[in-house]
């Protein structure tokens, strides 16, 4: 858990997160290991809604059985850190209510939500479900890097055959299905990666696989469109001791659309303050008031050098962070050439609609009363004086603790603007009725599916992994049972 911010923040090639940066110019990180998201997430566990189960036409039965085959694996109940407990407090002084204790479940009010990391901060992740399966039935081939989908397209159908792959030492190498009825290719490389890969092998819009001398497979203009990202802005609270630290743990759950997290104390050692927060950081300018397409790496180290007379005080403390639920602004995705291992270039549009940034601003308020309330300040042992002193500093340094600027003009909308990053939970490009069916099959050929956050029109939950992750189980037994029968797979 200590090294999360540094394992996002790190960009060189053996990094298992792949950093990319959306059109939008907001810095954003892909997983490159086995486990995905999970192996570098910040661990917070909590189901989707019931609702959303229902628009997803999911069987909810089956779903509930799903969820609990995770969770008994690798989920646990975190041990409430002291800046948790101060936000879900003051949460509570401010409304966000009621109160729903420990739960893994969706509920609007105030929750503790599982983790995937122990009490002594080892992670668990996804790729730990791989013990339950039978081993004489699975390869893991941990370093091939997937080029392409290969097709038989003498049919009426085009059907999925292959795949052509690379190994850790370049060697290219093509695997084929197994002739057997019901054998099938399972895409599931994520929201960037299954979009990419689809188009990659014939299938997406044809002006554009035609533009990158790609064979048509299937025509169909709405793969990597409607590309999501749930803008989050951040509050770092300054505080005058050395705070412990934590990651997401407690979640508020509005009724106005944004749900308000919280994390604290990375970049402190002790006394010893290091000033890095990982990609929410001043220092690579996401806290700064360096716009997104404004943070290019030489404002980015322009940024740090000035970052020295910032006063240590300004980076004792933690997060405050709004996520806006269900973005209405939407984007896409298109390859910039045919290199699979080279990120696409993403758009998300973050506030294009309206009342996206309406939400925002909602959201702000409710974290600047939540700041103000009774609890968080006897909590967290903020006095007024102090805190307004390092704000004071921290308009001299030009960096955004809270929206408060050298002449305080700027809007809370010209806030969230400005500080917007990502919480990585980015969707979309490969939706259901548009580019797989309602089984995750892909339209227009046969013999292949996608199964993973590219399918989702909207986030599951305040964060996705754990309807990710129970997506693969459902998605599995729901296959199995259709194969053999419900009464012969009941053991599955």
């Amino acid at each position: 858990m200590q090294n999360f911010h540094i394992t996002l923040a790190d960009t060189s090639s053996t990094s298992v997160s792949q950093c990319f940066v959306s059109t939008d110019g907001v810095y954003n990180a892909r997983a490159r290991v086995l486990g995905g998201g999970s192996c570098i997430n910040a661990g917070f566990y909590t189901r989707a809604s019931s609702s959303y189960v229902k628009r997803a036409g999911w069987d909810e039965k089956l779903v509930n059985e799903s969820y609990p085959w995770v969770e008994k694996q690798i989920v646990h109940r975190p041990k409430l850190a002291l800046w948790q407990k101060a936000v879900r407090d003051a949460l509570l002084d401010v409304g966000v209510s009621p109160f729903n204790g420990f739960t893994y479940d969706h509920k609007y009010g105030t929750k503790v939500g599982g983790t995937i990391f122990e009490g002594n901060g080892r992670r668990h992740t996804a790729a730990e479900l791989l013990a339950s399966a039978n081993p004489d039935n699975l390869d893991v081939l941990i370093h091939a890097n997937v080029e392409k989908v290969t097709f038989d397209t003498r049919g009426k159908k085009p059907k999925a055959v292959g795949v052509i792959f690379k190994d850790e030492n370049g060697r290219k190498h093509q695997v084929f299905l197994s002739k057997k009825r019901g054998s099938e290719i399972f895409v599931s490389s994520g929201a960037i990666g299954s979009p990419q890969l689809l188009l990659l092998s014939g299938i997406g819009p044809k002006k554009d696989l035609q533009k990158m001398n790609i064979s048509v497979v299937v025509d169909n203009k709405f793969v990597g469109k409607g590309m999501q990202d749930n803008p989050l802005n951040t509050i770092f609270i300054p505080t005058k001791n050395h705070v412990e630290q934590s990651l997401i743990q407690t979640v508020g759950i509005t009724k106005k659309g944004v749900y308000i997290e919280a994390s604290s104390g990375f970049g402190q050692t002790n006394d010893s303050i290091q000033c890095h927060h990982g990609l929410a950081s001043a220092e690579i300018g996401q806290l700064s008031t360096i716009p997104p397409k404004q943070r290019t790496k030489n404002a980015i180290q322009d940024f740090k050098d000035r970052k020295q007379d910032i006063p240590f005080e300004a980076f004792k403390g933690g997060f405050i962070l709004e996520k806006l639920a269900t973005p209405m602004s939407k984007g896409e995705l298109k390859l910039i050439n045919t290199n699979p291992k080279d990120n696409p270039a993403v758009t998300f549009n973050y506030f294009s609609h309206p009342y996206d940034l309406q939400r925002c601003v909602e959201g702000i308020r409710i974290i600047e009363s939540l700041v103000k309330s009774a609890h968080f300040t006897n909590d967290i042992g903020c006095d007024e004086e102090t805190t307004e002193k390092l704000l004071n500093m921290s308009v001299k340094a030009n960096i955004n603790l809270i929206p408060k600027q050298i002449n305080d003009t700027v809007s809370l909308e010209q806030f969230c603007k400005d500080t917007v990053i990502t919480i990585w939970h980015y969707h979309g490009g490969c939706h259901v009725g548009k580019v797989v069916g309602h089984d995750y099959r892909v339209l227009g050929v046969h013999r292949l599916r996608v199964l993973d956050g590219s399918t989702f029109k909207e986030s599951p939950g305040t964060n996705p992994q754990a309807t990710v992750m129970m997506m693969g189980r459902y998605m599995g037994l729901k296959i199995t049972r259709e194969r053999l029968g419900r009464r012969g797979a009941t053991n599955v």
